[in-house]
This record gives C-alpha cells, structure tokens and sequence, in this order.
C-alpha cells in the first residue's frame, strides 16, 4: 500500500487518538507474533485503517500494555489480540509482498534491487499468510496481472486500471451478510481512489522516467486536476456514505476523521505537491 490513508491528528478527540494508536501498535506486535521480525517494516497508515474496518462493531475498546517492537525497553497501550488484527495482518503482509514484485516488474534491474531484496526476506511471511488467506491471495494475483497488461497496452481508460485496483482492496472485505456489502462497498472506492492519488502523485516521475501513468494516458502529460478532482471527491462521497450505512461502534467517530478530513488534505497535498514532504511527518505526537 502507499501510506496515504492517514487521520487528521489535530481533529481527533484524545480518546480517538489512542485508539488510533493502540491498533497501530496492536497490529505491529500481531505481525511480529504471526510473521516474526521483517513483517512489521511493512506497516503502515492503510493497513492500521484496514484493522479498523475489520473490528466487530460490537468489540469495545479495551487496550492492554505490550513492548514496542522499534524499542524493547518501551511498553505502550495497544489492542489485544483480535480476529481483526489478525485478517488485517495476514492481508497486509499478501499486499506488500505483491507490492514489491509489482516494483520489481516495474522498475529497471538495478532500480529494482532494493525491491527484490525486500520480497526476498518478505517471502516466508507471505507465503504463510497465502496459506492462510489463499482466496485473497488469488485476487490480488489477478488483479495485478490485469492491472500490468493494461499498463503494457497504454490503457487510456482511467476507469479501467482504477477499477481493477479497486477490486483488489475490495477483497479484503469479508464475503457475506450486511457488514461485508458495507465493507466492499467502502474498500472498493477507497481502492480506486488510493490508485488515482498514487498515479496523480507520480505524474512527474513517471513523465521523466517515460513509465506508463494512467492519468498521462487520460488526460495528457500535464494531467487534468479538475477533472481527476471530481473523479476523486466522488470516490470519497462514495465511502461516506458507505460509512453511514455500517455500524463500527466505538470507531466511528475515528473512521469519520480519516474519510471526512484525512483524505481529503491528503488529496489536496497530492495536488499541490506538498505530499511527498507531509508523507515523511510522524503522526504522533511529542515524539
């Protein structure tokens, strides 16, 4: 994943934010547990809003003290063990590895070294968690194949490459009852719109490097802000209204600050070009 899907800190009420951080922290450790000590260097932003989704709405918040995976010596308030972090790690540790040889495809044999390397030390985690996740696993594989004969052939359907990005996030929903036609429904636009703010993001680089960008392909080498910019708030109405239709109890008011207010500063960042700056910021404070 890339990182994008984050909160607005400064709106968050003091016992969202240690929610917010007690499942960062939960699920960091859940990885460590599962896949011992290279899985955790993958976490990140989407995958902590992706255990979120995942949580019985019913599960209250009740966080427990652990030692912090960075710094043994610190013991931090994190979320026990759960169904949700355990789904939420099995499914990040599939989507980094295919992230990674999505990279080594993409990029020249020594740009890609540092990627291959990566998917290297990453591979007996990931091929546990596609043991454990085998339908999951499958998805995201013929996705991303889709997604790479469409970007072979120049594809000039924005909508096409972002679709076949959507559904591979959209399997992560559970299949049955009320909860997972929520889940898929949010995930699927949440999916199209992480590819469109990454292809918008690499715009320049990828007009330098002379690399395929479905936003190039669309609108031409200089984009089309306010075309994508309604593309891209549809998305996010989309996931609103998702939101609105599910029930994720305690988490609520949490889910709303990243869908209402941290995707789109990140959209508008994106934009600007101040993202690639902002990505690099701690989200926590006083550290």
């Amino acid at each position: 994943m890339f990182g994008y899907v984050r909160p607005f800190q400064p709106e968050l009420k003091c016992k969202d934010y240690d929610l917010y951080r007690a499942t960062y922290c939960g699920l960091c450790r859940c990885l460590r547990r599962r896949y011992g000590l290279v899985a955790p260097m993958f976490l990140n932003f989407d995958f902590t809003f992706l255990a979120l989704l995942l949580w019985e709405s019913e599960e209250s918040f009740i966080p427990c003290r652990g030692r912090c995976h960075a710094n043994p010596l610190r013991r931090l308030p994190m979320c026990p063990e759960s169904r949700a972090l355990e789904e939420a790690a099995d499914e990040s540790v599939i989507l980094s590895w295919w992230k990674l040889r999505d990279s080594v495809q993409d990029e020249g044999l020594w740009k890609s070294l540092p990627s291959r390397a990566l998917s290297v030390l990453l591979g007996p985690a990931y091929r546990k968690a596609a043991r454990r996740r085998p339908e999951f696993d499958e998805t995201v594989r013929c996705c991303l194949e889709e997604l790479a004969v469409l970007e072979q052939e120049g594809s000039p359907s924005l909508d096409r490459t972002a679709d076949t990005f959507a559904r591979l996030l959209q399997s992560a929903a559970p299949r049955e009852g009320e909860r997972g036609r929520v889940l898929a429904q949010l995930l699927y636009h949440l999916g199209r719109w992480i590819y469109l703010a990454d292809a918008r993001d690499d715009l320049e680089e990828d007009k330098l490097s002379s690399r395929y960008n479905p936003v190039a392909a669309r609108y031409g080498p200089q984009g089309d802000d306010g075309a994508l910019k309604l593309t891209m708030d549809h998305s996010l109405e989309l996931m609103g209204a998702a939101l609105q239709l599910g029930r994720f109890g305690c988490r609520t008011p949490l889910l709303e600050n990243i869908i209402y207010l941290g995707l789109p500063l990140v959209q508008r960042a994106v934009f600007d070009g101040s993202w690639k700056k902002i990505k690099k910021q701690k989200i926590w404070r006083n550290d």
